[in-house]
């Protein structure tokens, strides 16, 4: 059968349940980080350190591993090394002692996360015809978001029966054959090496200008978005005195698991929305949903239902912000210069995830929760402004 002759081939499906089983994995880890720090003693500030860390780093792995995979015409080769670090990421962490073991290991799981997504995409939009880019992209998005969802439903079950770090050795299962799947499963359209003799910076200034300033936008909002790992260490906090350590800990998975689910429902919808309202526009509205919810955290009174309706939230324009913000650049950048594109855009991203989990981090820890979320509501209202006043064509 032709790999092309249909949207839903095996490269399609190869690739959607690599991505479920590496989300489930990491996502069942990344749920329970922060009681794992609270475990080891770590201070408040090290959370944000790692998260931002992680996603800085991850970030420019995306554009290095972008340019290199075209210009190697490496692309299979490289997204199996990247499940490969992924993968072996829950079983760094059960074996940490110390928050900097975590940082190191989490680092190093999130550069490889880098690594594979570029030539991953690649791939996929090789196996298909243009006209069904959408579908196969859609699957693959919502298998991802499943195995985000699930790996916090696991380990709000496992944590009755057993401790942390055996959860965290659990997770490497699903993770390692994530990278076995996309080994045997994925059909890889061979490529020939770029002939591009461009290094990446000249050919970085060499995209459109109202790219760059949609880049300015994007980057002063995720200046204020911060990673929400840290909303877990939030409700584990606010929580613990009314619940008891354990109780608040099982509860925040959980909320973090409507975070998802409200994440998986509200990608569709938005897309919908874009292509119909204006991809630009739409997205403006999700910034401003974001900055409604950094002021909800600020007031709520500490509930349980009422964070859940927060964590939502969340969940909603995180949506918003995934869907869009690549529809937006596609339609800003040629095609022939569009991987680039994505790379940058992963970049600034990532950056900007840096700075406010950083930030917000050493807030709580100095001013409190208030401080920190007051932060990203006002720097997020400058990103929505901006993104409100640049040149787009819809």
């Amino acid at each position: 059968m032709n790999e092309r002759a249909s949207w839903l081939n095996r490269t399609v499906l190869g690739a959607s349940l690599t991505s479920f089983l590496s989300d489930f994995s990491h996502e069942t880890v990344t749920v329970m980080l922060p009681s794992f720090l609270a475990i080891l003693g770590a201070p408040a500030y090290a959370l944000g350190l790692i998260e931002g860390v992680s996603d800085g780093l991850s970030s420019f792995a995306k554009l290095f591993s972008g340019y290199y995979s075209d210009k190697l015409g490496k692309r299979k080769e490289l997204a199996v090394l990247g499940y490969l670090a992924t993968g072996m990421f829950p079983a760094f962490v059960a074996l940490s002692s110390t928050w900097p073991m975590v940082l190191f290991s989490r680092a190093f799981a999130w550069i490889g996360r880098g690594i594979r997504g570029p030539p991953k995409d690649a791939i996929l939009s090789s196996s298909v015809e243009e006209k069904d880019l959408g579908k196969a992209f859609g699957f693959h998005r919502t298998a991802d978001t499943l195995g985000a969802i699930m790996g916090p439903l696991l380990g709000y079950v496992l944590l009755s029966y057993f401790d942390i770090r055996q959860i965290f050795f659990f997770a490497v299962i699903p993770g390692m054959f994530a990278a076995i799947v996309f080994w045997f499963s994925v059909k890889d359209s061979k490529v020939a090496p770029s002939n591009n003799k461009k290094g990446i910076v000249l050919s970085l200034t060499e995209l459109p200008d109202r790219f760059r300033s949609f880049l300015y936008a994007v980057f002063f909002f995720g200046a204020a978005d911060f990673s929400h790992t840290l909303l877990i260490f939030f409700a584990v906090a606010q929580l613990t005195p009314s619940l008891g350590f354990v109780a608040a800990s099982a509860t925040s998975v959980l909320l973090f698991g409507i975070r998802n689910v409200a994440y998986a429902l509200m990608c569709y919808p938005f897309g919908v929305l874009g292509d119909k309202f204006g991809k630009k526009k739409i997205l403006v509205v999700g910034y401003a949903l974001a900055v409604v919810t950094f002021v909800g955290f600020i007031v709520c009174p500490i509930d349980p239902i009422l964070y859940g309706v927060l964590f939502a939230l969340s969940g909603a324009f995180i949506a918003a912000e995934d869907t869009l913000e690549g529809a937006v650049a596609g339609e800003l950048v040629e095609k022939e210069r569009r991987a680039l594109g994505y790379g940058a855009l992963a970049t600034v991203n990532g950056v900007g995830d840096f700075i406010s989990s950083l930030v917000v981090g050493v807030l709580w820890s100095i001013f409190g929760f208030g401080a920190g979320f007051m932060f990203s509501a006002i720097v997020g209202l400058i990103g929505t402004l901006m993104l409100l006043r640049t040149n787009h064509v819809e």
